[in-house]
């Protein structure tokens, strides 16, 4: 039988981005997905974050880990930084209906002006 597994498909940098992006979203959930519920108690805000911060930790720990060696450690979490404010953007608008404005905007791309000086020889 032929079949082909994720590491054939996919290069080890994508298989690394790939990772990192669902990291940032179970994160995302974890750091903001509790602002929707203002009547949530602390106690229960934390624990529920804890319990999705695991599974953040389940990507997190073999991006960085497939991706070092790849990329630097600056690298790695310039590439963090970076996909963590597009997981943000789309969190923010679509899930907390919040307006994204111009100067928000600007300064996502002013932090993207540093990924690039990061990844430049």
């Amino acid at each position: 039988m032929f079949y082909l597994t994720l590491t054939q498909i996919l290069p080890l940098i994508m298989r690394t981005i790939l990772l990192l992006l669902v990291s940032n979203t179970f994160m995302t959930f974890a750091w903001y997905g509790h602002l929707k519920r203002p009547d949530l108690p602390i106690w229960k805000a934390i624990l529920i974050s804890w319990g999705i911060a695991f599974f953040e930790y389940l990507f997190m720990v073999p991006a960085n880990k497939l991706g070092y060696g790849q990329f630097n450690a600056f690298q790695l979490k310039t590439i963090q930084e970076a996909i963590t404010l597009v997981v943000f953007v789309v969190f923010a608008v679509f899930y907390l209906k919040e307006p994204l404005k111009w100067n928000y905007l600007l300064g996502f791309f002013l932090v993207f002006l540093a990924v690039w000086v990061v990844f430049r020889k």
